[in-house]
This record gives structure tokens, sequence and C-alpha cells, in this order.
């Protein structure tokens, strides 16, 4: 051992021999006054309950066990115990073995009542908290801040929202009930105290260590806040404390490091800084925390901080304001504190001013020293002590302590952490995130077929949830700025920017815009609309003079990636903005102000429990998928389920191919739909077309088609065509047509080299001869119907669809369906062609052809009478992502109304939503597949209602939506890969089906 170690050593032993002592020689000297003011303290105790603040929590009141238990512990203390309560003492569970062993060399020698835990992780605090109390011999009070969970000092947490943000929550049951779950959390770790609300009015935006801890400048917002999330914290069974007394709100000072100065008067420090603590003290508030503060007011003596005030605490807090809980000093390592007063000294007078708990005090062995001799003097005397001790006995009573059992640690991270608290953080940030100025209504933005919209980030921290929810709604292009001359150039085909604000969601990290993202501001606003979106608080919007020329300001007020799905959401018209600013920017956007905004029924996204469904059943869905990836039913897949107009489950499984090497399957791949074209491009023109009278059900085929008016078909009704009830024959391979013996392509009809006559693309290096499309039409119209053979599905259905309606519209399908349809929607990946749109590395293969087009199939349709019309087909051709096919799939759910607009009536939904021919055992509706009917096969699980409606396709796709349970289910794969003519596993196996059952299940209600 170093000698310097050793003289530490004796240092150490000699201030423990010298505080036994001390405390033995005052045992004896007050031996014979104990008895008798221990009774006087009693009959303290028995004040009427009226001249006490009720207390509306049942476990806190107080009780003859109780009672009967403090006095036993108490009189069976020495005064070196007694003493040891009094001090709460920091722990790390970050630190090393001397730390540790510090603290269990307190808990030993100098019986101290509690710890206080800051940095560290949850599983190694257990373990630590677990330690300590075995060693202690009576349970130590476990104490942390909390203010916005366990997340606050411990990794491995959750992390709840900043006051700040809860301050713009108007309905305060949502802070009650996160002030529940904090507590059931600190409860599960073996905390007892939540060092939280934070009781300070934020009147000055200049404050250094309040700030975003305060739930604003209004002290009714504060009190309502507080009283809520208290409410929560003590309902629960955790003691919470209000700090910092007498109010740290309008300060420019950091207290941990100098003695900040609250030149107010008396009045108005009672009306506004005490506000909050009237209030809370009547409703059952048990702790409170003081702060280290200059109050001229109320301490005229300018050396004496507010936390060793005698005028502050014992006259003000406790006789003044009837305050009779449990009573903390901050932390006493502060510099506010500890900077006016030695070490050891300053926990004394804190004690002796009223303080019931000396928090993180320095020098313990010193400072229970001079405790001791202020006892063995009579400056302390019996009943001050006893007075706080047994003050600190009761609530270790009432918390539980008299029957301490150790923490759990199985599960513990999972306990902490349960799903419940996503669903609270997602209604939080809905009801948070505030709307300030929306001129002429430009939010939510609706008329997408007129917008061209540009994102630009401002600011050095992520912006990924945002920017990709931005795009989950339309088609958006991120811009980066690249000069201040470049602006009117870089965005003058935009119709609005976008613009976010990213800065860093860590505690007290700086939130300003530079000069230079000022100065862009500028120049955007003066030449574009500009909707701005700041992921900050909102005080970082102050040094901005030019904002009235925002077309739209958002405070989403931190940059968690829930306020930036929310605010996207909200920029939509999802989510209906709520919030109201907590604090004040300017005159104009004064604390309490927000607008709100209405919904509209596009679709938008949301948490499974709250459309009333159960995440943990959901979960069966991964499990299916990835058994059926694992024996090779499929490469990969796209799974999306919506309910109620909100995708509760979007995900995606697998890679494009078997390679090992290739690339994972996201939600942004694009697949080749197959037959859910029939329903997502023809058919909802088709329903345009009826309901402009272009036909009626009974219409027939020759007067639609003219071409057919020789045709054994010209008499088909339109309801017989679309409810597969023609006589057609299911499919033609037409491709076979057009190779040679040997099976390579005739060049009568392909040629490698694209020209006039061969100027229609079939694969990546082949054309068919232009006419050629219509050849397929003549056959269609040479076939011979099946005569008597009631349903029958065939892909001539759509074909003639597709033929009609580019006769009507004068349009190409393709065309047409996105002017139409998905343009107006925002379902910016339907299309046919993907490779003029999309890079081919997002586009997922179908096939390794080897017996048409002889290459794999990769962004050009799989289906071989598609790809000889130039990819362009009305019974496949599409292509998408899962989200954008149920896009549709909620406007047809919907009944034809998206975003607010009506694309066909409800009764023209319903018209083609109908089984005409379900006695002669036909399923289908017009265009749409249907449930099948009882004891026969069908495209579903057999558990959605005849309602229902949807398709399937070849590729191993499937899109079914529930009027009656308000669910889409999209399921998107290219199980054709690499040989389509292999068994199909996917349906075999039902794995589509399987799914759907799994959703079905996993609905609440």
């Amino acid at each position: 051992m170093k000698i310097s170690a050793r003289i530490q050593l004796g240092v150490v032993l000699a201030s423990i021999v010298l505080v036994i002592a001390a405390c033995k020689s005052a045992e004896t000297k007050k031996a014979e006054q104990q008895r008798a003011e221990e009774l006087s303290h009693a009959k303290s105790n028995h004040e009427p309950i009226d001249s006490l603040p009720p207390v509306s929590f049942a476990w806190m009141k107080e009780s003859n066990a109780e009672k009967r238990w403090v006095d036993s512990v108490y009189n069976n203390m020495n005064l070196t115990e007694r003493i040891g309560q009094l001090f709460m003492v920091a722990a790390y569970s970050n630190k090393d073995s001397v730390h540790v062993n510090s603290v269990k060399k307190l808990i030993r020698d100098y019986k101290i009542g509690g710890l206080i835990f800051f940095q560290g992780g949850p599983m190694r605090q257990a373990k630590l908290t677990n330690q300590y109390q075995a060693i202690s011999k009576l349970p130590l009070f476990i104490g942390i801040d909390a203010e916005w969970g366990l997340n606050m000092r411990l990794d491995s947490t959750f992390k709840f929202p900043f006051n700040m943000t809860l301050g713009a929550v108007r309905n305060k049951k949502l802070l009650e009930s996160m002030g529940i779950q904090m507590a059931k959390e600190s409860k599960r770790l073996g905390v007892h105290f939540n060092f939280a609300p934070v009781l300070d009015v934020n009147t000055n935006p200049k404050n250094p260590i309040i700030g975003f801890r305060s739930f604003g400048e209004s002290k009714e917002n504060v009190t309502q806040s507080a009283l809520a999330l208290m409410t929560g914290i003590q309902e629960s069974g955790i003691y919470a404390t209000g700090k910092h007394f007498p109010g740290h709100g309008d300060t420019g000072t950091d207290s941990h490091y100098a003695l900040p100065v609250i030149p107010f008067t008396k009045e108005r420090i009672d009306s506004l800084e005490l506000y909050p603590y009237k209030k809370l003290f009547k409703n059952g508030l048990s702790s409170v925390m003081v702060a280290h503060l200059n109050v001229p007011a109320i301490e005229p003596q300018a050396d004496i901080p507010s936390s060793v005030s005698k005028n502050i605490i014992s006259d003000l807090l406790i006789d003044e304001m009837k305050f009779d809980g449990l009573i903390f000093t901050d932390a006493l390592n502060m510099k506010a504190a500890s900077g006016t007063r030695p070490p050891g000294k300053i926990n004394l007078e804190a004690l002796l001013a009223g303080n019931d708990v000396l928090l993180f005090p320095e020098n313990i062995p010193l400072g229970i020293e001079l405790i001791c001799m202020a006892y063995q003097d009579g400056v302390l005397t019996e009943e001050r002590l006893s007075k706080s001790v047994k003050k600190i006995l009761q609530h270790k009573y009432r918390i539980g302590l008299n029957k301490y059992q150790p923490i759990a640690e199985q599960n513990l991270i999972a306990d902490i952490n349960p799903p419940q608290n996503k669903i609270l953080q997602q209604q939080l940030f809905e009801n948070a995130v505030t709307l300030v100025q929306n001129q002429n209504n430009i939010l939510p933005i609706q008329k997408l077929e007129n917008e061209r919209i540009a994102y630009v980030k401002l600011g050095d921290d992520q912006n990924t949830a945002f920017l990709e929810s931005l795009k989950n709604y339309a088609d958006i292009t991120e811009v980066a700025v690249a000069s201040l001359d470049s602006i009117e150039s870089q965005f003058a085909e935009f119709s609005k920017v976008i613009v976010g604000f990213h800065k860093s969601d860590r505690a007290w990290k700086s939130q300003s815009f530079t000069d230079t993202e000022i100065q862009i501001l500028d120049r955007l606003t003066q030449k574009k609309s500009v909707i701005l979106d700041v992921f900050v608080r909102p005080y970082s919007l102050m040094p901005i003079s030019f904002l009235d020329r925002f077309s739209a300001i958002v405070v989403s007020y931190q940059n968690a990636d829930v306020a930036q799905r929310v605010s996207a959401d909200i920029i939509f018209g999802t989510t209906a903005a709520a919030g109201r600013l907590p604090v004040s920017i300017n005159a104009k956007f004064q604390a309490g102000m927000g607008i709100d905004t209405k919904t509209s029924n596009r679709l938008g996204f949301s948490l499974p429990e709250l459309q009333k469904m159960s995440s943990d059943k959901l979960k069966l869905v991964d499990n299916i998928i990835e058994t059926a990836i694992a024996k090779k039913t499929t490469p990969g897949a796209q799974i999306l389920v919506a309910r109620n107009g909100k995708v509760v489950y979007q995900k995606s499984f697998g890679k494009f191919t078997y390679d090992a090497t290739a690339p994972k399957v996201t939600n942004a791949a694009v697949y080749d739909l197959a037959s859910l074209t029939k329903i997502l491009a023809p058919l909802p023109l088709l329903m345009q077309n009826y309901e402009q009278h272009k036909f009626t059900l009974d219409t027939n085929l020759g007067t639609l088609l003219p071409y057919l008016q020789t045709s054994d078909k010209k008499d088909i009704t339109v309801k017989q065509w679309l409810s597969h009830q023609a006589g057609f024959e299911a499919w033609t391979p037409f491709y076979k047509q057009t190779l040679l013996a040997n099976g390579t392509v005739n060049p009568t009809y392909y040629s490698k080299i694209a020209n006039q006559t061969f100027n229609t693309r079939v694969s990546d290096s082949l054309y068919i001869i232009g006419t050629y499309r219509d050849s397929i039409l003549q056959k269609i119209k040479n076939s011979k119907l099946v005569p008597n053979q009631g349903y029958k599905y065939s892909d001539y259905t759509f074909i003639l669809a597709h033929k009609y309606l580019e006769d009507q519209l004068h349009s190409s399908l393709d065309i047409s369906a996105y002017t139409h349809f998905y343009k107006k929607i925002g379902a910016r990946t339907l299309t046919y062609n993907p490779l003029q749109r999309f890079e081919k590395q997002l586009v997922v293969p179908t096939e390794i052809d080897t017996y048409f087009r002889r290459d794999t199939i990769q962004g050009f349709v799989h289906d071989m009478a598609a790809a000889m019309q130039g990819g362009v087909g009305g019974h496949a051709g599409l292509f998408g992502t899962s989200l954008d096919v149920a896009k549709m799939m909620q406007l047809f759910l919907q009944k034809g109304n998206y975003a607010g607009e009506q694309y066909f009536s409800s009764a023209t939904f319903d018209t083609f939503n109908t089984r005409y021919f379900e006695t002669l055992g036909s399923r289908r509706g017009l265009g749409f597949d249907k449930p099948q009917l009882p004891g026969n096969a069908g495209p579903t699980c057999g558990c959605v209602s005849a309602e229902s409606f949807g398709h399937t396709g070849f590729t191993g796709t499937i899109a079914w939506a529930d009027p009656k349970t308000q669910l889409v289910y999209v399921f998107l794969s290219n199980r054709t890969f690499p040989d389509s003519n292999a068994p199909n596993a996917l349906s075999q196996q039902n794995v589509r089906e399987q799914i759907q059952k799994a959703i079905q299940d996993a609905i609440l209600e």
C-alpha cells in the first residue's frame, strides 16, 4: 500500500472513532430527556386532520401499525444510526469497485439512510441495490432523478417526453398515465423516490438548467401538468418530489456552478413561483426538494442559499405553507451550495434549517461528526432530530421497507420496457406537436396531384424517420442547399418546401439555428411556400425575425423518431394538430396558442393497440413468414396490415433471391403485383365509367367493344364479363405461338434491337413487333366460348377491359390509372414498367426465365401476355410496394373516398362488391374476388366477412380488405423465383391464409 493511501485510511479511521465517541457522549447526556421529548413529539402528531394538507393516497396515510414500527425502530437505534438516516448518498452503477466499496463502507460504518442513483444501467443498478440493501441494518431509501423516466440516468430504459413537450399536451390524463408507467418501472427497479415533477415556472427563456425540464411559463399549466404526473406516480406507490423550491424558473445561472439570484418581491414569488407548490400540497405531494438559490426577499443574508435557510424552509415551507412531507436538499455537492460552505458544515446547517434528507453530501464522516457535536452541545435538539428521523422512518414504512424484498433480476429489462410505453409515447406526441402558423390552411396538404414537394434538412442530427414518413404520403425530393445564391434555381420547380430542423434530443444540448441556416430560411421564404417543422424547443425560433413569411410552422419539441413520424402525419392530415405552446416565442406566438386541424381519411400510421389489435399476437405473422422463407416457399416478402385507416404493421422479410449475397427486402422494394393489377388499375376506372353512365350491368360486350360484334362474345353482359361468367378460356400462352420449334423466339416477331417495327419492349434486350397486341385481341375474339361452364376465372376479362378503357379515355391504361388515382392519393410506386421510374436494384426479380425471354426477369412484368403488350396489361403488369397497394385498398374500403376526394360513389362500390351469381356457385363480385363459399376452396383464411373483397396474384401476392373489421391486408412476394413452373409451395402451405388468420386473431374486440 502506498504511503498516501495509508494516510488517507488513517484519517478515515480516526474520523470513525471521533464520530462514535461524540455520539456516545451525546447519547449519555440526552438519555434522560429522550422519552419525554418523544412523548411530546407524539402529541404534536395528533393535530386535527383539517389543519394538515389533505392526502388523497391511501397508502401514504398514517396508521397505528406505522407508529408502533417507527417508535420501535427509532428507540432501538443509537445516535450514529439515527443521524445516518439523514444522509442520501450518490451511487453509480457505471463505476468501478473503488466506488462500490466506498458506498458499502458508508452503509456499514455510518448507517446512511439512502442512496440516490446516477448514471449506469438497470441490471447493474439492481444488482448493486441488492448488495447494498443486504448489508444495511435498516433498508435504504433508493431515489433517482427520473423526470422523463429512468432514461434520464440509465441506459437500456425508455425515454418519455421532456416536461416542456408534456406542457404542450392539453389532455392531462395522458400525463397521469405517464406518471403511472414511470412509477411502475421505478418500483420494479427497487426505487422509492422519483425526484419529479419539476415545479419551476420557466419564465426566463435563457434559463440554462431548467428550460426544457419545465412544463412551461404558465403557472396554471405547470401546476396542472405537475399535478397529473404526481398523481400517476403516487397512485402507483412511489413517492413524488416537487422541485426546485422555492422556484428555479426565472434564473439565468446554473446552480451546479454558481448561486443564482431570485431578485423578486415576496408577493411575486408567492403568486408565481409558489403557486404550483400550494396546489400540489393540497393534493398530497409527499416530498419537496429545496434548491440552492439566493432569494433576498425571503432570506436577506446573501451568503445563505435557500437550501440552508431557516427563513425559507422552516418559516416559509413548513410553518407558513403547512408542508409536513419529507424535505430534501438539492444535491449538496453543487457549487451553489458547496461553494458557500466548507464540507461537513453545510450538512449541519441544512438540517438545522429544516431539511430532513441531506442529498448527495460531501465528506459524510465530517458531516456526521459535526451533527453529533451539535447534538451534544444542544444546538440540535432531540425534538428536531427525531422529527426528521421519524419522518424518514414513516416514509420507509409506507413504501414497504418494513418488509423489504430484494429486486428480482429475472425479466427486469423487459419489465421496465413494457410495450405500453410506446403506445403512451405515441399518444403524448400526437397531443403535443403544435401548429403555430397555418396560412391559407396550407396544412394538411391535400391535392397531391398539384404539388411538387422538396424537403430540406437543417441541423446536425438524424432525420430518417421524418423523411421516410413524408415519403409514405407523397413523392418528396430531398434537396441539399448548395449555396445561398443557388436557392432560387434549385427550388424553381417545386410548389412547396418542407424544412425540418433537427438537433440533438439529448438533454442540455444546444438547439440554436446557425447564422447560415437562418439565411437559408430567409432566402427560401422570399420565393417559395415553406413549411417549417422544428424538432427542438420553441425558444429556438426566437432569433428568426421573419416568422410571418412561413406558410406553416410546426413545433415538434424533440427530435425523437416518434415526434418525426407524428409531425409527418400532421402535415398530411392523418393526425390532427392538437398541441399548445407551453412557452412564448414572440408577441404573436404566445404561450397557450396553437391551431387545431382536422384529419382526412388518408391512410395513416398508428400502433396496433391504439387500433384494438395485439402487438404480441401479430408476432405470429413474423414466425409464419420466417418459417416459409426458411422452407424456400419464397425468397422474401412484404407484409402490411392496416386497421381503421391506420397502418399498424409494415414489415419486410428475406431477400430478393435465395443467393446469400442478394439484397434484403425493405419496405421500399418494388414487387410485381401480378393479378392484383386487375383490381388496382382497370377496375377503379371501370367504376368511374359505370358511374358516368357509360354502361350498365346489362350492357353487352358488342356495344362496349364493337370489334366483338361479329363474334360469339357480343351478347355477354357486363355483369357476366366482370364476374367471370362469360365462358372464356382461362388463359392462352400467346408467347408460345411466337417461338420457333427449338423454343427460341421467332425473328418474325422479335428483335434484339428496337426500331420502328419492333418497338414494344419485352425484356432487357428483346423487342416484339408493335402490332402484336392487336393479334392478341384478335385471338381472343376468335377463341370459342365454353358453353354452360359457369364460373371460370379468365385473364381475357381484363385484357378486354384494357382495350375498352383505352378506347374510352383516349389514353394508355398506365397513364389513366396514374392520373386518375395514383398521383392523387400519393401511391408513387404504383406503376407499370418500373424501370422507367426506379433503379433496377429497387425492383424484386420474379424468375430466371428459361423458356421465353431467357433472362432474369427483373423490372419487367412476369406475365408473358402483359410483356408482349409492352408491360401494360389490364390483367397484369402493375408494380408497387405494399404501402401503395394498401392506399388503393383503403380507397375501396372507404367506398371511393380518399383524403376528402370522392372518386366514385358508395353505391357504385357496393354494385361492384356484390356477388351476382352466388346461386350458381360463384364467389366473385364484379372484378373483385370474394371469400370462398361454404364447402369450397378459396383465397382467404375462411375467417373474413362476406363483405370482404380483394384479389390474389400469380407471383405470390394478395390484397384483401374487410369492411366489417376495417382491416386491410397486403402480402407481396416473388414465390415464382427462380422457377415459376415449380410447385407452388406458398399456396400448398397456405402461407398467405395462415397470416390472414393470425391477423384476424390479433383483433382485441
